[in-house]
């Protein structure tokens, strides 16, 4: 049995209150080792993901996080370029919501609120499957409205996988 394996069984025989508090640690180690900088772990897991991937290949920009609190985007470039970060998680195909990004009803040119959409998607496990990459063009051409949460997605359809750029 491997490492990951004994991990597995281990925390199969937790009881329900081992199991919470077994979480809230693996949290603090999270924080400790700065792999994360909030208790979104999903949200933190594909930041990590893209900055790692970007900074590790020569032929892209490297990224890093935008400080706590910016809307809009999750990472910046070192020439000031704004990237937007969603994820989707198998089996799904659409992303979450790009919330601040101008309504519908709204008929001018919408407001920059960055230059680029990546979208992750990660297995059920928390693993890297692909990445893509959108500029802004082709987000406005590609984007959804959400009306129940007034904001715009994203969905991965055959046109838009082959018009982005593919990171991985």
């Amino acid at each position: 049995m491997n490492k990951l394996e004994d991990m597995q069984q281990y925390i199969k025989q937790l009881s329900n209150e081992e199991l919470w508090l077994f979480y809230a640690n693996y949290q603090k180690e999270l924080k400790l080792r700065e792999l994360v900088r909030t208790n979104n772990i999903v949200w933190e897991r594909w930041e990590f993901l893209t900055i790692e991937t970007y900074n590790k290949n020569t032929s892209l920009p490297n990224l890093q996080a935008a400080p706590e609190g910016t809307q809009n985007i999750d990472v910046i470039s070192r020439k000031w370029e704004r990237y937007s970060i969603k994820t989707i998680t198998e089996p799904w195909s659409t992303t979450w919501v790009f919330y601040g990004c101008w309504n519908l009803e709204d008929k001018q040119i919408p407001e920059k609120k960055f230059e680029y959409a990546v979208i992750v998607r990660i297995d059920k496990d928390f693993q890297l499957k692909d990445m893509i990459e959108l500029n802004r063009e082709q987000f406005l051409k590609f984007r959804k409205w959400h009306k129940t949460m007034r904001a715009w997605n994203l969905s991965l359809t055959k046109n838009l996988l082959q018009e982005a750029k593919k990171i991985i």
